[in-house]
């Protein structure tokens, strides 16, 4: 695992840029566009319980909590200090969710812990093995029946989306992010074991494509 700690690369690769983490997401991305969409696609009911892994700030973590009060809604993350924000945020909001640090390939969670799985912009940070850990992680905490919903960087549309996208390789490595630029997280998806796997929307950002995609652990 210390291994796993000094590979740990913060949201926008340097800790320095932490700061304007939310303002880069903002104008880069269509963040409010693919994250209502998420929020809606989850369709999170009172009774449940979520986890947001790769938390970040908790933009979409409070979103959540505030579409559905009554669920319990937590947010995982390895850097300490964006997680700071994230509670300033949701104090602000006046929320109450669970802030944990931690990494997403060994959760401090038991098994069938949460109805709801949800992830924004995260998987692009983890090489293929951090990918497959993570998603076999989040198989293990999801009750039978239980749901994944990720949107990350996906497959680029047309040549122009794969030209902008080379920034964001810059930024966040080419390793990494080799995946998603090859349309591979929904077979990483179901290698991890789960089931209706499907891409339900995309956007053009202007550094990229956006994706969203859902799978289900079997009953």
């Amino acid at each position: 695992m210390s291994g796993d700690r000094e590979a740990y690369i913060p949201a926008l690769r340097y800790a320095w840029l932490t700061p304007i983490y939310d303002t880069v997401v903002r104008w880069t991305t269509r963040e409010s566009t693919f994250k209502r969409a998420l929020v809606a696609q989850a369709d999170v009911q009172p009774q449940h319980r979520l986890l947001d892994v790769g938390c970040g700030t908790a933009t979409l973590t409070i979103a959540i909590k505030v579409d559905c009060p009554d669920a319990d809604v937590a947010g995982l993350d390895g850097d300490p200090g964006i997680l700071a924000t994230a509670g300033e945020k949701a104090a602000r909001a006046g929320v109450s969710i669970a802030l944990e640090q931690g990494y997403s390939f060994a959760l401090p969670y038991g098994d069938n812990s949460f109805d709801r799985v949800v992830s924004s912009l995260f998987f692009h940070h983890l090489t293929t093995e951090n990918k497959r850990r993570t998603l076999a992680e989040i198989m293990r905490v999801l009750k039978p029946g239980g749901e994944v919903h990720i949107a990350d960087w996906g497959k680029p549309q047309n040549f122009v989306m794969r030209s902008v996208f080379f920034l964001v390789q810059l930024l966040d490595g080419f390793e990494t992010t080799a995946d998603n630029v090859q349309g591979r997280l929904p077979a990483l998806i179901g290698e991890a074991g789960f089931q209706g796997i499907n891409k339900t929307a995309e956007w053009a950002a202007p550094l990229g494509t956006i994706a969203l995609l859902t799978a289900i652990k079997s009953a």
